[in-house]
């Protein structure tokens, strides 16, 4: 640890994202990437806004992108969408925009983990609420929040989800605080809340196409809300770098929205490969969460998730094992591949039942 360090930076606890290994010899389910190429148009998109004009900085407010996910989204204009690089930026700013020391956020006990990790870069006071056994959330325990409330729905990493109504009842039982929705996997389960922007003011909903629109490597994420919350975001935003977003994001990201089917076609391959591997662990015996996201939530009665992960890892094959807090000690979170890929992940884990002498199939 360095001397020269101030107290804020000794004080944090960064996120560990899933682990990205240099070589190729793995099966790589445990970084929810989308197993299907991006859209070809936003891939030409891409290849034609490398040029000369990449000597000129980018379009610093995304118009044209913006325009495209307020069209998209059913929204009144752009001056109720913002862009960011990635969801997570936008999270960020969200939590500095919105959230103040001395008023605790509340958000899951088991959740997305960078969370916490906002709060103690932001100096935040926060409260972890418990889920249910079953890691169901209860509406009911988010009431009267006193600095804002955060819900990832989908939540990661168990997958489970709140419909539409039970959103509702959170936005309502905190008027006077922000409500931020994390949907990073909405366009895995169905539903979005964006409809109930134009009657709570205090909804603001984070998203990426990271997932939905195979551009991780791309860091493209935009949030929705009315325009007040909005010009918060934009505000903090330009305090950061008013350059965020690069003219090839820019470009790739406009293409692949407006190739809108390609998006959902390729969402609901990945959404009939969840179930089909879903039914296909709970034949061998393993408890799965219902999932409404990317990944599936999974564990094996008796048998330690650790040992499961590195006995996948061996034969070739990387899940994301939560072993740091107790209630997830024994679950894996297990990306949703390709049908080749999900096909191995069933042989490795028939192999490891093998071998810990359970049996397979």
């Amino acid at each position: 640890m360095s001397r020269y360090w101030n107290e804020r930076t000794r004080a944090i606890l960064p996120y560990t994202p899933g682990e990205q290994p240099r070589d190729q010899k793995y099966i790589k389910i445990n970084t929810n990437e989308n197993p299907y190429p991006p859209s070809p148009r936003a891939l030409e998109a891409m290849r034609g806004a490398i040029g000369e004009g990449l000597r000129l900085y980018p379009r610093p407010e995304c118009e044209a992108l913006r325009e495209a996910v307020a069209r998209e989204e059913g929204l009144p204009g752009i001056d109720h969408v913002y862009m960011g690089n990635g969801s997570d930026e936008l999270l960020a700013w969200a939590f500095e925009a919105f959230f103040e020391p001395g008023r605790q956020v509340w958000f899951a006990d088991i959740t997305y983990s960078f969370y916490p990790v906002y709060c103690g870069l932001f100096g935040l006071d926060y409260r972890e609420i418990p889920l249910r056994e079953d890691f169901r959330l209860e509406p009911a325990d988010y009431a009267g929040s006193p600095g804002g409330v955060v819900l990832a729905n989908p939540n990661a990493p168990t997958g489970l989800m709140l419909d539409n109504a039970n959103i509702e009842a959170v936005l309502a039982a905190n008027p006077d605080v922000v409500v931020l929705v994390d949907e990073a996997y909405a366009a895995f389960s169905g539903q979005t809340a964006a409809g109930l922007i134009d009657k709570y003011p205090n909804l603001i909903i984070a998203r990426t196409l990271s997932k939905s629109h195979a551009l991780a490597g791309l860091r493209v994420g935009y949030c929705l809300g009315q325009p007040p919350l909005v010009e918060a975001i934009r505000r903090v935003k330009n305090s950061y770098n008013s350059y965020t977003l690069d003219a090839v994001a820019q470009a790739g990201a406009l293409a692949a929205i407006e190739d809108a089917a390609y998006a959902r076609a390729q969402c609901t391959r990945v959404i009939a490969t969840r179930e089909r591997i879903r039914d296909a662990l709970l034949m061998r015996g393993f408890e799965c969460t219902d999932s409404r996201a990317n990944f599936l939530f999974v564990r094996y009665p008796g048998v330690p998730g650790a040992w499961i992960s590195d006995a996948l890892r061996r034969r070739g094959v990387l899940v994301r094992h939560f072993g740091k807090n107790p209630r997830t000690a024994d679950w894996l979170r297990v990306s949703i591949g390709s049908d080749a890929d999900m096909d191995r992940f069933l042989e490795a884990v028939d192999g490891a039942l093998r071998e810990y002498g359970i049996g397979g199939l």
